[in-house]
């Protein structure tokens, strides 16, 4: 395969690592609304425990609310709820009730006092328990306290059917619904070996 360098351009750093989740993360203090922002910069970081990190930039107006509380909720966005996601992203709760401007449930769990949204298929309540400072954004690394599932995605053998939720990326600026699905973990090592026993 013909490797040449011209083949590509020198940029400054830059953060490219896309597609990322597109999530709705609600937050409230004690005794006031309850607000909603949009946040691309969120990744699962450990498994045991279950744990996730957002980053905020420092001026928006959740950080303070989820800095003092300590406490948030990780909402995943469906297409269906992609208008609602980009709305809460440019528009700020200083001004507006986000729940209410876009006829969003809030969803009272056993969790957290902190309301998640019921239209979103998962919710992911969290705990800080660590705030790194970065730079431009603050980094929330907390801890997954429980985690509450729309019971109409749970398939004909229990098992809730995350496929099925129609959930989207953000890549860039832009949304995305996923696309088709390519195979499962593993699929790689599956197909050797059944090429393996064909063989034999």
């Amino acid at each position: 395969m013909k490797n040449n360098s011209s083949d590509k351009q020198s940029w400054k750093p830059g953060n490219m690592l896309y597609p990322v989740p597109a999530v709705m993360v609600s937050c409230k203090r004690p005794e006031e609304k309850a607000n909603i922002i949009t946040v691309a910069w969120a990744g699962t970081i450990c498994s045991d425990p279950a744990m996730l990190s957002i980053s905020v930039r420092k001026e928006r107006y959740s950080h303070d609310i989820i800095e003092e509380t300590g406490e948030f909720v990780v909402n995943l966005v469906t297409s269906e709820l992609a208008r609602a996601c980009d709305w809460c992203g440019v528009k700020s709760g200083r001004d507006f009730d986000k729940f209410k401007e876009m006829k969003l449930t809030q969803y009272q769990s056993e969790y957290m006092d902190i309301p998640a949204i019921k239209e979103s298929p998962v919710n992911i309540y969290c705990k800080v328990r660590k705030i790194e400072r970065l730079g431009s954004h603050d980094m929330f690394i907390a801890e997954v306290m429980g985690v509450t599932v729309d019971s109409s995605y749970m398939d004909e053998k229990g098992r809730f059917d995350l496929a099925a939720t129609d959930l989207i990326t953000y890549s860039h600026g832009e949304y995305f619904a996923l696309g088709k699905k390519l195979g499962k973990f593993g699929y790689s090592v599956q197909k050797n070996v059944k090429k393996r026993k064909k063989k034999k």
